[in-house]
């Protein structure tokens, strides 16, 4: 059974910084890749990022590039999200996802090609 554990968020001013971080378990990560998606009130999910089975490949969304930076603990299964310069615009609920599709369905972040879902962190920047 694949679950997640996500922690980190919070509140932060413009400019600052926050960490995200989704352990995961039940699944061999070389099968499986993991990525966080975001969702503001009133507008459709959006892909974050995106590790590639164990990291064969990375997807960083362009509204975010530059600002927010993956990495992952193998030890720990764990992936994990550095978020600088935080914008209002970040604020949303994120959410760690993962998907057993092959890069070609995923690599745009549709959230319908994500079978696993965490229970969503909030992160709320303020101006």
């Amino acid at each position: 059974q694949v679950e997640f554990l996500e922690s980190g968020g919070g509140s932060v001013q413009a400019g600052g910084s926050l960490r995200i971080s989704c352990a995961a378990s039940g699944f061999r990560k070389n099968l499986y890749s993991m990525g966080w998606f975001r969702q503001a009130p009133g507008k459709e999910r959006e892909g974050v990022v995106l590790l590639y089975r164990g990291g064969i490949r990375t997807f960083v969304a362009d509204s975010v590039k530059g600002r927010f930076t993956i990495s992952q603990d193998n030890a720990k299964d764990t992936l994990s999200v550095q978020m600088n310069s935080l914008k209002p615009e970040d604020s949303a609920v994120y959410y760690c996802a993962a998907s057993t599709w092959t890069w070609d369905y995923i690599a745009t972040m549709n959230p319908d090609y994500f079978a696993y879902w965490g229970q969503g962190t909030q992160v709320t920047v303020s101006s």
